[in-house]
C-alpha cells in the first residue's frame, strides 16, 4: 500500500544531488559544509570525505547555498532532477564585512547595511579568543560594557545606566529571554550553550524595543547555539587553568586549580530527524571581596576611626545605633546608678556606633561551579517546516552583587522550549523556571550570627556603659565628653568587652551559627526560598511569498510571570500569589528606492503590562549605500516595564527595607508618615558627627520631609543615531562609525526615607515649625533594622518632571595586514549630560572612555596561530543600592597561542587572561579580579 506521503513526493516531484566540495586554495576537502535549500529549511553537511547527498522533495530549478565559516558563501543553481558528482570549491573569505545577521532587523541582511550599529563574533572568533571564555571576550566588542560579580557572572550592557542586574538590556539564547524570572535581568551564560555548542553571537547597542519589546533598552545580545543538522558530529572540550597568583591580604595565598569541561554530540537521519546533546562543567575558587571603604565615614566626627564603619565587604557591621539615645533607656539609668557611673550619663555622646562585622570570606561560598545540560531534538515535518524541543538547564554557586552580596549556591535554573519554524516565520513557547536552591543574602548571615550570639539591644547597653566606665577611669569628669584621645580609648575599652567571647570565624560556635542561619528561611535566617516561573509565547510571519514590492513583518508575544519566592523577596506568602501578565504586537515594513541603493525601514510595537499603561514604540531608519559605503540614521524608541522587584519586592536588607513602586506597597508601610529623605538625613548626620547637636537648627534644618512620591510607571527612551559603516583601503579595513542621543523620560530610579517615630510636619498645634525633639530627632541617626519596626524605606520612583540625557559614540577599525595578520580595535565614549538631585540615584556607572585593540593572525603558520586583545577604560564613579564609590582605571591584556594537531582533529591553545596579574574592579562592591592562566585542548569530529 503507498503512503500519503509517498504520494505526495511522487506528485510534488523528487531532485536528488550528491556531490564533493573542496577549498580552492589546498583542493583538500573540506568536512561540515552547510548546504541548504534556499527558501526552505531541507539541507545536509559534508561528511568527514567531503561528500554529500540530498534529497528535495521539489522538481528543478532550485538553488543550493554552500556555506562555512571562514569560507565565502556560494550559490549553486540545479536545474536537473539527478545531479551527481556536483563539484564545488569554497575560497577562503578574506574580505571584511560579508557577515549575515538577523537580529538588527529581525530578518537576514548583510552586516554592512544593518539600519543600527550591530556586532557580531562568529565561531573562529569565539574560537580564538584569548579570554578564558568565549562569554567575557564579549567585552571586546565595540560599545560593550562589562560588570563582574562572580568568576563565572558577567553582566553585559551598552550606552550607560550599567549594573550588576541589568533590568535594561536583553540577552536571547535560541530566541529565549535568558533573566531569571524573580530578578528580571540576564544571568549572564550560566545556563548558556557551551563553546561547543555557539554558532555564534550578535550584539546591538541602543534602544531595539520597537522589534524585542519591554526591556530592549539599551540593547540585546542574540547567542545562537549550533543546529543538529548543520553541525554534527563528536567534540570536546578540556581547560585546566589557575588563578589567585599573587594573592592579596584575605585572599588565598597560593594559586588556585580551576577547570572546565564540556562535550557535545549530535547526529542526523536522513535530513529528517536530527538531535544533540550538550554537557559542561566548571569548577574554581572564585574572586575574592576584599574591599574594606567604610560607606559611613562621615559619621566619624574627629576621632581617629569610624566606630559606626559599614565596610563594603564586611557584613553584620551594617547594624548601628546612635548611643546617645540610651541616656533616656531606664534599664541603661539603673545599671549606671547601680555602677555609680549616673554622673556619666550626659557624657554619652551623640555618635554613630555600629556592630562588629565579619569579613566576606568567611560567609560567602567561594567554591564557584556551573553544569549546563543542554539537548535539542528537531524534526523536518515537510522541506519549508521543522519542529523543534530544547531544553537549556544551568546549575551551580556563583556570587551577584546586588541590593546585598548573595551567595548563589546550589542554584537552579532551567527551560524548556516548543518551536516550529520555516523560512519565513516561527511559532515557540518557552517557560523558565528557577529555584534558588541554598542561596542565602552574605549580609543577613554575618548581621544573623552576632544575634544568636548577643542581642542587639544588650550588645550596645553593654557598650555604652563599659563606655561611660572607661571614661571615669580615665578621669573624665562627670557631664563632660572628655578629650578625643580619651573618646577614642572609652570606644575602643567599649567594643573589646562588648565583643567579649564573640563567635570567632574556624570555630564550632561560628560555623554552626552560620550553618543553621544559612539553612533558615528569610526573616529567621538568611535562605531564599525561590522557585518563581515565566511563560512566554511568541510568533512572527514574514510576508515575502506573498508581497514582492516591500518587505513586511509581523509579530505578537504573550507573557507572564508567576512569582513564587515564599515571601522570601516578594509579599508572596502563602494566599497571596502574585502574577504579572503583559502582551505586545509590532509590524515592520522595508522597502528599496533608487535604484536598490536606499533602504527604508520602519516598525511599530505595541505592548501592554496588566499594572501600566500601553506603550507604543516606533522606530524608522534609512540605509544609503553606494558601493561599500553604507550610511545609516535612525529614530529609535523603547520602554522597559517597572521589573518584578520594582513592582512587587519586598525584602529587609538590613540597611532599609525594599519595598515595590505599586501604591500598595507605600500604603502598606505606610512610608510618608513623618518622613525625610535619606540623603538630608545623611547631612544631619554629618552634621550631627561633626558636634552639633542633635536638635541644634543648624542641623535639623538641612532634614527635607517627604510627603509623597511619583506613581511608578515604564520608562522610554527616545534614541537617534547616525553612522557609518563601509570598506575601504581595497577592502582591507572595515570602518563602522556611530553616535547616539538618548532622552528619557519618566527615568526610573530608587530613593529612600527614613522616618521619625513623633509628629514632625505641620499640624493645627504646632503652626508652621517641624517638631523635631529631643527624643524623635537622634532616632533618625540609625536606621531601625527589627523586621516589621523599620523606619528606612527605599522604594522605586520615577523622575517626572525632568528628562534625563546622554549621548555618545564609538569608531571600530579592523584592517587585513598581509600574511594573515588582523588588528582591529575600537573606541567608545559615552556621558550622562543630566545631573541628577540628591538622593535619587542614576546608575549610570560607565566609564566616559573605553578602548580595545585585539591583533592575531589564526594562520601564523599552517598549524600555529596566537591572538593578543588589551583593553582600557578610565575610573567612573558606581552607584547602587548597594554601595556608592569609584571604580578605578583598567588596564588588561588577555593572550593566546594556538596549535592544530590535525592528526588527532584537535586544537591546543595556552593563553591568559590579565596575563599582568594587573588587579582590577569592574564595579564597586564587585570582586577584586586579578589573573587566569590556561591550557585547553579541543577535540572535533569534522575539524578541517
Amino acid at each position: 500500500m503507498i503512503s500519503l506521503n509517498t504520494l505526495l513526493v511522487y506528485a510534488q516531484g523528487t531532485t536528488n544531488i550528491s556531490g564533493n566540495v573542496t577549498d580552492a586554495d589546498t583542493k583538500e576537502t573540506l568536512i561540515g559544509v552547510n548546504i541548504l535549500v534556499k527558501g526552505k529549511v531541507i539541507g545536509t553537511i559534508t561528511d568527514v570525505n567531503g561528500n554529500f547527498n540530498l534529497r528535495v522533495n521539489q522538481d528543478p530549478p532550485l538553488t543550493l547555498v554552500f556555506s562555512m565559516v571562514g569560507f565565502a558563501s556560494k550559490e549553486v543553481e540545479i536545474s536537473q532532477s539527478q545531479v551527481s558528482n556536483l563539484q564545488v570549491t569554497l575560497a577562503e573569505q578574506t574580505i571584511l564585512g560579508q557577515e549575515v545577521v538577523v537580529s538588527a532587523s529581525r530578518v537576514e541582511e548583510s552586516i554592512l547595511q544593518s539600519p543600527v550599529s550591530i556586532e557580531k563574533m562568529d565561531i573562529l572568533a569565539i574560537r580564538d579568543t584569548p579570554s578564558d571564555t568565549y562569554y567575557k571576550a564579549i567585552a571586546n566588542l565595540k560599545g560593550v560594557d562589562v560588570t563582574s560579580s562572580s568568576i563565572n557572572f558577567q553582566i553585559i550592557n551598552a550606552r550607560g545606566f550599567n549594573s550588576t542586574g541589568n533590568t535594561r538590556f536583553v540577552q536571547l539564547t535560541d530566541g529565549m529571554d535568558t533573566q531569571a524570572p524573580a530578578l528580571n535581568f540576564p544571568i549572564g551564560n550560566l545556563n548558556g550553550p557551551s563553546e561547543l555548542d555557539v554558532e555564534s553571537v550578535e550584539f546591538i547597542p541602543g534602544a531595539s524595543s520597537a522589534l524585542y519589546g519591554p526591556n530592549a533598552f539599551n540593547g540585546i545580545l542574540l547567542v545562537n547555539s549550533k543546529s543538529p543538522f548543520e553541525y554534527q558530529g563528536l567534540s570536546g572540550f578540556y581547560k585546566q587553568g589557575v588563578n589567585h597568583l599573587n594573592g592579596r591580604a584575605g585572599e588565598p595565598q597560593s594559586p588556585q586549580p580551576m577547570f572546565e569541561g564540556s562535550i557535545r554530540y549530535a547526529h542526523a537521519f536522513n535530513n529528517k530527524f536530527a538531535f544533540k546533546v550538550n554537557a559542561s562543567y566548571m569548577q574554581a575558587e572564585d574572586w575574592y571581596g576584599t574591599d574594606q571603604t567604610d560607606l559611613n565615614e562621615r559619621n566619624q566626627g574627629n576621632l581617629p576611626f569610624n566606630p559606626g564603619a559599614n565596610r563594603v565587604h564586611v557584613f553584620g557591621d551594617e547594624v548601628a545605633n546612635n548611643i546617645g539615645l540610651l541616656r533616656n533607656v531606664g534599664a541603661i539609668q539603673q545599671q549606671a546608678n547601680a555602677l555609680g557611673l549616673g554622673g556619666y550619663l550626659s557624657s554619652i555622646p551623640d555618635q554613630v556606633v555600629s556592630r562588629t562585622g565579619y569579613d566576606e570570606r568567611f560567609l560567602v561560598d567561594y567554591q564557584a561551579k556551573n553544569l549546563k545540560l543542554n539537548t535539542a531534538l528537531h524534526y523536518r515535518i515537510t522541506d519549508k517546516a521543522e519542529l523543534s524541543y530544547t531544553f537549556n538547564y544551568g546549575g551551580g554557586t556563583s556570587v551577584y552583587t546586588g541590593a546585598q552580596r548573595y551567595s548563589l549556591r546550589n542554584f537552579e535554573i532551567s527551560q524548556h522550549k516548543l518551536e516550529l519554524r520555516g523560512d519565513n516565520f516561527f511559532l515557540r513557547g518557552y517557560t523558565t523556571r528557577e529555584n534558588s536552591g541554598e542561596s542565602y543574602i552574605a549580609d543577613l548571615t554575618g548581621v544573623n550570627i552576632n544575634s544568636r550570639w548577643n542581642d542587639n539591644s544588650s550588645w550596645f547597653g553593654e557598650y555604652t556603659l563599659t563606655y561611660m566606665g572607661a571614661l571615669a577611669a580615665a578621669g573624665v569628669q562627670p557631664g563632660t565628653m572628655g578629650s578625643v584621645e580619651q573618646q577614642a580609648g572609652a570606644h575602643q575599652a567599649a567594643r573589646n568587652f562588648a565583643d567579649r567571647n564573640r563567635f570567632m570565624p574556624g570555630t564550632p560556635e561560628f560555623e554552626n551559627a552560620k550553618r543553621e542561619i544559612n539553612g533558615e528561611i528569610i526573616p529567621a535566617g538568611s535562605l531564599f526560598n525561590d522557585q518563581s516561573r515565566m511563560y512566554h509565547g511568541e510568533g512572527q510571519y514574514n510576508f515575502k511569498e506573498e508581497i514582492d514590492f516591500m518587505d513586511l513583518q509581523v509579530g505578537a508575544s504573550y507573557r507572564l510571570f508567576e512569582l513564587r519566592s515564599n515571601g522570601t523577596i516578594f509579599a508572596d506568602v502563602e494566599g497571596n500569589d502574585i502574577t504579572i501578565a503583559e502582551y505586545g504586537a509590532f509590524v515592520q515594513a522595508g522597502k528599496r528606492v533608487a535604484n536598490d541603493k536606499l533602504k527604508f525601514m520602519g516598525s511599530l510595537r505595541y505592548d501592554k503590562n496588566e499594572n501600566f499603561a500601553g506603550q507604543i514604540n516606533p522606530r524608522i531608519s534609512a540605509v544609503y549605500t553606494e558601493g561599500n559605503n553604507n550610511i545609516r540614521l535612525s529614530y529609535q524608541t523603547g520602554f522597559r516595564m517597572p521589573t518584578t522587584q520594582a513592582q512587587h519586592i519586598d525584602l529587609n536588607v538590613v540597611s532599609a527595607r525594599l519595598i515595590g513602586g505599586l501604591p500598595f506597597y507605600r500604603e502598606r508601610y505606610d512610608i510618608f508618615n513623618n518622613a525625610f529623605s535619606l540623603a538630608s538625613v545623611n547631612a544631619y548626620t554629618a552634621a550631627v558627627g561633626a558636634g552639633a547637636s542633635p536638635v541644634d537648627p543648624s542641623a535639623t534644618s538641612l532634614l527635607q520631609p517627604v510627603t509623597e512620591l511619583p506613581d511608578l510607571r515604564p520608562e522610554q527612551v527616545q534614541s537617534i543615531e547616525v553612522g557609518y559603516k563601509g570598506l575601504l583601503a581595497n577592502n582591507r579595513l572595515l570602518v563602522d562609525v556611530a553616535y547616539y542621543y538618548n532622552v528619557y523620560n519618566d527615568f526610573i530610579t530608587q530613593t529612600a526615607v527614613r522616618r521619625a517615630p513623633g509628629p514632625v510636619f505641620p499640624t493645627p498645634q504646632n503652626g508652621d515649625q517641624l517638631a523635631i525633639n529631643a527624643i524623635n530627632a537622634p532616632t533618625l541617626l540609625t536606621p531601625i533594622t527589627t523586621p516589621g519596626q523599620e523606619n528606612t524605606f527605599q522604594t522605586y520612583t520615577n523622575l517626572v518632571d525632568d528628562q534625563v540625557r546622554a549621548h555618545g559614540a564609538a569608531i571600530g577599525l579592523t584592517y587585513n595586514l598581509p600574511k594573515n595578520y588582523t588588528i582591529s580595535g575600537n573606541y567608545n565614549f559615552n556621558r550622562l549630560l543630566t545631573e541628577f538631585e540628591e538622593g535619587f540615584l542614576s546608575e549610570f556607572n560607565t566609564p566616559e572612555h573605553k578602548t580595545n585593540i585585539i591583533f592575531g593572525n589564526r594562520r601564523l603558520t599552517k598549524y600555529l596561530g596566537f591572538n593578543v586583545a588589551y583593553r582600557y577604560q578610565t575610573e567612573f564613579e558606581w552607584q547602587s543600592s548597594f554601595a556608592i564609590g569609584t571604580v578605578p582605571a583598567v588596564h588588561n591584556f588577555d593572550a593566546q597561542v594556538s596549535y592544530k594537531v590535525p592528526s588527532i582533529k584537535s586544537i591546543v591553545k595556552l593563553g591568559g587572561s590579565n596575563i599582568f596579574n594587573n588587579r582590577y574592579i569592574l564595579n564597586f562592591g564587585g570582586p577584586s579580579i586579578g589573573a587566569i592562566y590556561y591550557i585547553s585542548i579541543t577535540f572535533d569530529e569534522l575539524l578541517n
